[in-house]
């Protein structure tokens, strides 16, 4: 009974969860999707449909309507609303014509019609023309006007008596013989002018042709999104069924097209299937779950001894007994703090090395999984500025333990809002090396494509030079190309997390971005990044921030112990870290930079001249991944959507004893 309402429970939720996939695309791709008036023409960017669809998804200035029964759109050019006959997309064109020509059943003489100026700045327009539409004339008219004369009679509401085209010689003379006139855009023919003007109504009718030069949507449209436009940036954006993008949608392979197309003609028993093979894998995880956790707990503290002095991953494997011994049986006087999913414990090894070992919580599958994922990243990545891993207990130990360098000098948290703050507060151009070394060991992770997905001021570490060491990456990723799976599984640090997370739950390398744009705005407001003590809308200070930049109310911001407002140079170094802050911290992640940039951004700031190590790194291929190295899957059983990002050869300028980061959220589901 147990397993029939275990594999229901999975059944039901496999439901739900495909549900809510099928119906997850974005609301303004939704929005955007093309309309009519009920003539069939289509009506997507550069216009929309007032009323109908939203404006965001047109250019401004283009809007149509469907409010005169005709079937037709029609689009108000200055003084006269026109009939929007055609749109020919692929030449970014359009026909109109006068809608005063629906007015009426006469189809000799037009009722009524006001002066059209074309505006330039939306539309362009080759072969338009101006025809003069003359009346109260003084008669007799003159000779040469005569043949210039409509014969209208009492159906002339206006009682237009001449139309004269625009470049005719006799112009002005019409002008100067009658006191009112009105010029309609007509598209000219070569033989208008030899025919007389007693067609001038069908040369109305015929209306004329606008070429529109808002922004190319050709691109968008190819990779399946709809167009639109952000006017509070004032940019296009493409729509596209999992979120905006700048340019086009992501492209999907074939081989994803067709299964999406075997999924949705097999829904029912791939619904089925999912069921079944979800209850299976579930079950068989619980097995070697339970069977792990016995063997462990009954197994002898010596058989790890028997593994002492061997390699895993290249790296050292420790003993459980050396390592309970050096840290006097994991005594909480020796405890350093928390390192995500685990405790960490000062120690001195035999050879006299002092160091830090991460103890994990959970003896569980999925904190063997996060042991596994921190080993093998930290073993294929060498850079000045990441936490060295020093060695790991077997798999088969009593207990997880990792063990990494030890630094004495706390994190950075510590030095700007923590117990060392009061003790010796960091100056400016320590603040601003912390944040280039840090902005490189980033940069390097993107480049060997590696997101860290934690980054925080918890996490960077210094040594008694104040350089930089940013540590935990239980939680960090590796990022391969076409990878499209989504989690609800909360990541990260509240304050430093990506807001764009909890809206489409994808994970980039531009999701670091938005926490180091958090860790910038605290070195140089010495804020923490999350302090409930302040204003509501102002707890995160991600939103504080962007509020004071807004308003350039950099005063309100930035520390000025730091000598902002009374050292000029730290002013500029300190508002233009503040600007940059602000880019990292924009809400859509396509507007924000890579991390490259923004390394060479604090660089410029700084008045970096200097590509030494930079240069160093790049011809020391040894601190990439080896090619081949396959990098562990995410530690989390859901996984995350990772986008690639560009590749950076970079590099700049070691556990801590005082390592807080119990605010991080890891992914708890089993």
């Amino acid at each position: 009974m147990y397993t029939f309402l275990t594999s229901s429970d999975l059944c039901i939720f496999c439901l739900i969860l495909l549900s809510r996939k099928s119906s997850a695309a974005d609301y303004r791709y939704e929005a955007c999707q093309p309309k009519n008036c009920g003539n069939g023409i289509n009506i997507t960017f550069p216009f929309y449909i007032q009323g109908v669809q939203e404006s965001y998804c047109g250019y401004p200035g283009f809007q149509l309507n469907c409010t005169k029964g005709h079937g037709y759109p029609t689009i108000r050019l200055p003084e006269n609303d026109y009939i929007v006959e055609n749109i020919y997309y692929s030449s970014r064109s359009f026909r109109v014509y006068n809608s005063a020509v629906l007015n009426t059943s006469n189809r000799t003489c037009l009722p009524q019609i006001r002066n059209t100026t074309l505006p330039d700045t939306e539309f362009d327009y080759f072969n338009v023309k101006s025809l003069y539409l003359l009346s109260n004339c003084t008669k007799p008219l003159p000779d040469n006007l005569l043949r210039y004369q409509l014969s209208c009679g009492s159906e002339n509401r206006d009682n237009w008596d001449l139309a004269i085209w625009d470049k005719d010689e006799n112009l002005q003379n019409g002008l100067e013989n009658c006191k009112k006139h009105v010029t309609a855009p007509v598209d000219a023919h070569g033989d208008d002018h030899e025919n007389g003007m007693g067609n001038y109504m069908e040369i109305i009718r015929r209306g004329f042709v606008l070429n529109w030069t808002a922004s190319d949507c050709s691109k968008c449209q190819e990779s399946g999104g709809f167009c639109g436009f952000n006017t509070s940036i004032y940019n296009f954006r493409c729509f596209c069924p999992d979120r905006p993008h700048v340019v086009s949608c992501k492209p999907v392979t074939e081989k994803r097209r067709d299964f999406k197309k075997i999924l949705a003609a097999a829904i029912p028993g791939s619904i089925v299937i999912l069921c079944v093979v979800g209850f299976f894998i579930w079950r068989h995880k619980r097995r070697l779950n339970d069977a792990y956790l016995s063997r462990n707990i009954s197994s002898d503290p010596s058989k790890s001894d028997i593994e002492s002095g061997s390699l895993f991953f290249g790296i050292p494997i420790f003993t459980y007994t050396e390592l309970e011994e050096v840290t006097n049986n994991f005594d909480s006087s020796k405890e350093l703090g928390d390192g995500g999913f685990g405790t960490v414990y000062h120690g001195k090894l035999r050879d006299g090395r002092e160091v830090a070992i991460k103890r994990l919580y959970e003896h569980n599958y999925k904190r063997l999984e996060q042991f596994m994922n921190e080993i093998k990243i930290l073993t294929y990545l060498r850079h000045p500025n990441l936490v060295s891993l020093y060695g790991c207990t077997s798999r088969h130990s009593r207990e997880l333990l990792l063990v990494y360098e030890y630094i004495p000098n706390g994190t950075v948290a510590d030095h700007i809002h923590g117990d060392r703050a009061n003790e010796a507060p960091l100056s400016w151009p320590i603040r601003m090396k912390i944040a280039i070394e840090t902005a490189c060991a980033l940069a390097y992770l993107h480049a060997s494509d590696i997101i860290h997905r934690d980054v925080k001021t918890n996490n960077i570490l210094l040594d008694n030079s104040f350089c930089v060491k940013v540590a935990d990456f239980g939680l960090s990723r590796l990022f391969p190309n076409d990878v499209t799976h989504i989690s609800t599984a909360p990541q990260g640090t509240p304050g430093y997390v990506d807001p764009e997370y909890h809206q489409c739950y994808q994970l980039t390398d531009r999701s670091d971005v938005y926490s180091f744009g958090v860790v910038l705005t605290e070195l140089i407001s010495s804020m923490p990044a999350v302090d409930i003590s302040r204003h509501r809308h102002e707890i995160n200070l991600a939103n504080l921030a962007v509020s004071r930049i807004q308003r350039c109310a950099f005063h309100d911001l930035i520390d000025p112990s730091l000598g902002f407002g009374s050292d000029a140079e730290v002013t500029r170094m300190t508002t233009s870290v503040a600007e940059l802050a602000f880019r990292c911290l924009q809400h859509e992640k396509d507007l924000r930079p890579s991390m490259d940039e923004v390394l060479a951004f604090l660089k410029e700031i700084r008045g970096d001249e200097e590509l030494e190590i930079e240069n160093k790194m790049e011809t020391n291929d040894s601190h990439s991944v080896p090619r081949g190295v396959k990098i562990p899957p995410s530690p989390e059983t859901d996984d995350i959507v990772l986008l690639k990002s560009k590749n950076l050869k970079c590099s700049p300028s070691a556990v801590t004893d005082m390592w807080i980061s119990d605010s991080t959220t890891t992914s708890s589901s089993g």
